[in-house]
C-alpha cells in the first residue's frame, strides 16, 4: 500500500471536521482530525492526533500531543447548589436575558503550559492551571492534577513520578542550549546531531 507523503510547511495544517476558536498557531504546527481547541496558542512544529480537545492552553515549541489528549477541561462550579450548567448558561434556558459573563472569563484564566519537546500520551488528561516542563512525558491515559517536572516521566491517575528522562544536569544543559528556539535552517543544518546520544549533542552544542 502506497500512502501519499506528508510534507508541512511554515503554513499551519488544520485536519477535516476540526473546530478552531481564537487559536493562533505557529509555523509547520498540525492539527489533527477531530479536533476541538479553544483559546490556545500553539507555537512552532507542535502538533496534536485525531480526537483532541483543548482549551485556554499555551503550548510550546515540538509538542508532541498524541490523539484524544484533553488539556484544560472546564469545571462545573462545584459550590453552587446545582453543577448544572442552567446557573452560568442561564439564557439557553430562558432563565434571564444575559449569561454568567465573570464565570466564563474566570475558565478562560485558567491557562494551561505544556512545554517545548513535550510527549503527551494517548488519552492523557491535563488540568486546568498545570505546567508540564520542557522535555517532559506525560503517559497513556494519566490525569495530570499537579506541575510536571522538567525532563521528566509522569503517568497514572492520578499521575506521579515515574523517573527522570536525564540527569539534573543533562536537563539543565538542554534547557540553556535551547535547541527549539533555532531558526528552521539552523535545525536542518545540524539534523543529524539530534540523531547522536545525548552526551554527544550537549558536548557539541552546550557552552558554559
Amino acid at each position: 500500500m502506497i500512502t501519499e507523503k506528508k510534507v508541512l510547511s511554515p503554513e499551519p495544517v488544520v485536519g477535516e471536521n476540526s473546530k478552531l476558536v481564537n487559536v493562533k498557531l505557529g509555523d509547520y504546527t498540525e492539527v489533527g482530525l477531530f479536533n476541538f481547541i479553544e483559546n490556545v496558542v500553539m507555537e512552532d512544529y507542535s502538533y496534536t492526533g485525531q480526537f483532541c480537545f483543548v482549551q485556554n492552553a499555551v503550548i510550546g515549541k515540538f509538542a508532541n500531543i498524541a490523539a484524544a489528549v484533553r488539556i484544560g477541561p472546564t469545571m462545573h462550579p462545584v459550590e453552587r447548589p446545582t453543577l448544572h450548567h442552567f446557573t452560568y448558561r442561564r439564557e439557553m434556558y430562558g432563565f434571564d436575558d444575559i449569561d454568567d459573563i465573570e464565570f466564563f472569563e474566570k475558565r478562560e484564566s485558567r491557562i494551561t503550559y505544556i512545554g517545548k519537546d513535550t510527549w503527551i500520551g494517548h488519552g492523557a488528561i491535563i488540568m486546568p492551571r498545570v505546567s508540564v516542563g520542557d522535555g517532559a512525558v506525560v503517559g497513556s491515559g494519566a490525569v495530570v492534577t499537579k506541575d510536571v517536572e522538567p525532563y521528566t516521566v509522569v503517568a497514572g491517575v492520578p499521575a506521579r513520578f515515574i523517573k527522570r528522562r536525564f540527569p539534573e544536569e543533562t536537563a539543565r544543559k538542554l534547557q540553556s542550549i535551547k535547541w527549539w528556539d533555532w531558526p528552521h535552517e539552523k535545525i536542518k543544518e545540524n539534523f543529524k546531531d539530534f540523531l547522536l546520544d545525548i552526551d554527544a549533542f550537549i558536548d557539541k552544542h552546550y557552552e558554559e
